[in-house]
């Protein structure tokens, strides 16, 4: 059972640091236990995509998150590719999974992260695959690495963390995700990442090597991730500001054309400086949330 999960990510600025979640299709709704965001989601699921099918919807389901302890992020969780149909799924499955990641991936703003097992072959990756086709110079391409707790004594994914075996611009990061017995356990999220911490600090290799500890953890990949947002958007500055001057600019063409309405009280001058008090305030709320220091 798949559909496509478009998760915001907000750093929260209320002082209890209180963290809650909020549906787009239940606006005002704001859910604090988190079991009860996993069970709107099967909800959800089941009404789009059928009680206990396993076929996919294109239908997205929009969540946003808000914590004192998450950077802003969007991500979109897609279905993982497939290659033969089980049960009642739809003999074009594969083709269906396919063409939804495309149809996001194909965003030249999107960045991909190509997910592989570190315990099976890296030529083999359908992600990286995938990715390759979307993002051919491979400029907008991160590899994510999971289940390195399950690879074989005596080995690691060291030199793939070097960037050797198949390299990527912007390289590749290692994650320890909670397991299904784990996840059957209702083992926590904040304790699963305490768990993925210790496994990476007294890792033999992974915690000798700070090139390689650099790459490793949840948190170093949502950083890496921010950071790359956070350039983008500085990146995108100046023809944003470009494109707001000119639609400022038809405005007050329009707004001249219309005239001053009567019995107003205010001459334009007054009227240009509330609007330049407003456009002056947005500026420095969208400076602020750039730096990190939004309220």
């Amino acid at each position: 059972r798949h559909r496509k999960k478009e998760s915001e990510q907000i750093p929260s600025s209320n002082t209890e640091g209180q963290e809650w979640g909020e549906f787009l299709h239940q606006p005002g709704k704001r859910y604090y236990d988190f079991s009860q965001i996993r069970d709107e989601i099967s909800r959800d699921t089941n009404r789009l995509a059928g009680l206990h099918s396993k076929g996919v919807s294109p239908t997205p389901i929009h969540l946003k998150i808000y914590s004192p302890t998450v950077l802003s992020l969007t991500m979109v969780d897609l279905p993982g590719l497939t290659k033969v149909a089980v049960k009642d799924q739809p003999a074009d499955i594969e083709e269906q999974i396919y063409s939804m990641n495309c149809q996001y991936g194909s965003n030249p703003n999107a960045i991909l992260l190509a997910v592989t097992a570190a315990n099976t072959d890296l030529a083999s990756s359908d992600a990286l695959k995938l990715a390759r086709e979307l993002d051919p110079r491979g400029e907008r391409t991160i590899g994510v690495l999971t289940k390195l707790d399950l690879m074989d004594p005596g080995t690691d994914a060291s030199e793939i963390l070097q960037n050797k075996v198949i390299p990527l611009r912007r390289g590749y990061i290692a994650v320890v995700n909670r397991g299904q017995r784990d996840i059957d356990a209702d083992l926590s999220i904040r304790v699963g990442l305490r768990n993925e911490e210790r496994f990476f600090r007294t890792h033999p290799v992974y915690s000798r090597d700070r090139s390689i500890s650099g790459k490793c953890g949840t948190m170093n990949l949502a950083r890496n991730l921010n950071g790359i947002l956070i350039h983008h958007i500085r990146e995108c500055l100046p023809e944003l500001k470009i494109r707001i001057a000119n639609m400022m600019g038809d405005v007050q063409g329009e707004l001249d054309a219309l005239g001053m309405p009567e019995g107003s009280g205010e001459d334009p001058g007054a009227l240009g400086g509330k609007l330049l008090g407003l456009l002056s305030k947005f500026s420095a709320n969208f400076a602020a949330m750039i730096d990190g220091r939004a309220s």
